[in-house]
């Protein structure tokens, strides 16, 4: 008797598909800077079609569903297709990063297993300030911060210029550009302001590390392995840009940025600082009470000393990019690691949790 194939639902949230594009050749990057990367993009809908091709290829019954920013669109889905498991790549809902949590939340209800970090977890990884409290309540280092929740005449504070000033709710670099660094109390005025007008949000300001960017990959559920560490390498930043991770170099290929941040896995580290590097990383995972596949950035200071900047439950999983470069330094190909992450919710299901 043939063993019937697991379904897996691969669901995500783009309201209006019909806007993307392919860019034309008049779209890519000109300018004085050599693009480092080609600007070949997927749309959205490509990319979840291609991983939906690729988990057939190693043995899963896989469909992609837009859910179009309609909640019953994916319950009629749900009760017709009876999907065993959910990969879950919503990260927004009407526009709000915040209800991200109350979607997963709609899988636990409906007593479907998906994909990556629980409801509680997106919501505590979601604010940036709570991370940072409880990753210092644990002994893990972040850089020095205060938080801003209203407009002020003056924002007194003790810490060390530059810093960098950022929206607390956002994540994928959304609210970080070149002006997010500031070296005076009159450039913090003016971001803090531009934030709080247009993020409605909190604002958090911190130290800046000026040093090496590290990415730990973290996969696995109960028995979490950190893969390969990929950095970021800002040599060939120009001086006019800071060396960041921002919006622009994480999302936007005709801009300078995003062929100047370029990922070098495995990075190359002392075996001590690698050790610990992956050591916090794990460590930050479980705090943060992440599973499946998350992603830690690390700030490397000058003197060697390790700082958290970010823990990001459910990172993007692009062939090649993020997560995935170290997954496949680790030996693992681009359809086995989906593989691995797909069954590890399928065990919580068979284990009842």
């Amino acid at each position: 008797m043939k063993k019937k194939k697991l379904k897996v639902a691969i669901v995500y949230n783009e309201a209006a598909p019909e806007l993307y594009k392919k860019p034309t050749e008049a779209e890519t990057p000109t300018g004085t800077f050599v693009p480092y990367f080609e600007v070949e993009e997927l749309t959205p809908m490509e990319e979840f079609e291609y991983i939906a091709t690729k988990l057939q290829k190693v043995g899963f019954d896989a469909y992609t569903l837009n859910i179009l920013d309609n909640i019953q669109i994916m319950l009629d889905d749900f009760h017709k297709n009876k999907p065993d498991i959910i990969f879950n790549f919503v990260e927004l809902y009407k526009e709000e990063p915040q209800y991200e949590m109350n979607v997963v939340g709609l899988y636990e209800l409906l007593g479907i297993s998906y994909t990556g970090a629980s409801a509680m977890a997106l919501a505590n990884c979601q604010s940036k300030i709570f991370v940072k409290r409880m990753l210092n309540s644990k002994g893990i280092n972040t850089p020095r911060f205060f938080i801003i929740k209203e407009p002020k005449k003056r924002y007194n504070h003790n810490l060390n210029f530059p810093l960098m000033v950022k929206p607390s709710l956002e994540d994928a670099s959304v609210g970080i550009e070149n002006e997010s660094i500031v070296n005076d109390n009159k450039q913090l005025k003016e971001r803090i302001e531009y934030i709080l007008k247009y993020f409605y949000q909190p604002v958090l300001v911190e130290e800046f590390i000026d040093g090496r960017e590290l990415n730990v990959a973290v996969l696995g559920d109960k028995n979490p392995k950190a893969l390969p560490i990929s950095e970021i390498d800002f040599s060939k930043m120009p001086d006019n840009l800071y060396n960041i991770v921002s919006y622009q170099a994480k999302w936007d290929p005709h801009h300078e940025s995003y062929h100047k941040t370029i990922p070098k896995c495995p990075a190359r580290l002392p075996k001590s600082v690698e050790d610990e590097a992956k050591k916090i990383a794990l460590k930050a995972f479980k705090i943060m009470d992440c599973r499946d596949y998350a992603r830690v950035d690390i700030r490397l200071s000058a003197d060697n000393e390790l700082f958290v900047l970010e823990v990001n439950p459910n990172p993007d999983l692009t062939d090649g990019a993020g997560f995935m470069r170290s997954a496949a330094t680790a030996g693992h190909s681009y359809a086995q690691a989906l593989k691995k992450i797909a069954l590890l919710a399928w065990e919580r299901q068979l284990n009842g949790n």
